[in-house]
């Protein structure tokens, strides 16, 4: 449910710090507070529900602040996998959340509460009533619990991506590379899909963009088909054979390395890209 209300008079939207004025509905209070910058112009705002919890999204109109972060003079090279989330040319890695123990436990309980769920609504087809029209109170509160479970997991997995922006950001490098994934394409394969799908690579991006365009970095992103796996990041050349299962790139040169790590690299190193801000 999402009720959209437009600013019409000066009155309305107005924030305060433990409350918000809400058009046609009044003075509502607020769980959450100081995310609203007190020097904004607010335009809009929605209020919506999502897994039993009511929120509220407001629109505002801010000036624009030219960075004066002070950046190195060195840039960052970022491989995105199902392995581990982000390797990064520097030698960090960022695990993938979705194998740690609680990802995993809270998964655990979203399919028993899912079978649960399946089994209340099989026994009403049997007795030949319409699922939709005889929702029973316990129905309703199986589906809150999945729907709460699914909300958890969102925003386990939106925070750990936001906090690998910032430690990225952090570093203040010069240029940030990234490649440009076919997730659609990847989604294809129905033994990838949901390995791909979790990870949230478009919600990583778009948070790297927008806080790129806050520090002033430059945020590079390659083309897709550049082969940055298989190509050595010490000599340039290039390995055709090179697996999926080959988690080790070694090359005639002599050089032998993690292949996300070789290929991190190679994004640093790669000279024809689009600058996205």
């Amino acid at each position: 449910m999402k009720c959209y209300f437009p600013k019409n008079n000066k009155t309305d939207w107005t924030v305060e710090r433990h409350r918000v004025k809400v058009p046609t509905i009044g003075w509502i209070r607020l769980k959450e507070y100081g995310y609203i910058s007190k020097n904004t112009t607010v335009k809009s705002g929605t209020v919506y529900q999502r897994a039993g919890r009511y929120y509220v999204s407001i629109l505002c109109e801010v000036k624009e602040v030219k960075p004066n972060s002070i950046l190195n003079a060195v840039g960052i090279g970022i491989d995105l996998g199902i392995k581990d989330f982000a390797v990064r040319s520097d030698g960090k890695t960022h695990k993938n959340i979705n194998k740690t123990v609680q990802v995993k436990k809270i998964e655990k309980r979203l399919k028993r509460e899912q079978r649960s769920l399946s089994r209340k609504f099989e026994n009403i087809r049997k007795r030949g009533e319409q699922p939709v029209t005889n929702k029973r109170a316990n129905i309703n509160k199986n589906i809150l619990r999945v729907q709460q479970l699914h909300a958890r997991l969102a925003n386990i997995r939106l925070a750990y991506v936001k906090s690998i922006v910032n430690d990225v950001v952090k570093t203040k490098p010069m240029f940030i590379t990234v490649e440009d994934l076919n997730v659609k394409g990847m989604m294809k394969n129905k033994h990838l899909s949901k390995a791909v799908a979790q990870p949230c690579f478009y919600a990583f991006k778009t948070w790297l963009s927008t806080k790129c365009r806050e520090y002033g970095i430059e945020l590079r992103q390659v083309d897709r088909f550049y082969p940055s796996s298989k190509i050595c990041s010490c000599c340039g050349q290039k390995k055709s054979d090179l697996k999926l299962s080959d988690r080790v790139y070694t090359c005639d040169c002599g050089n032998v390395m993690d292949r996300d790590l070789n290929a991190s690299i190679n994004l640093l190193q790669a000279k024809k890209y689009t600058i996205l801000t």
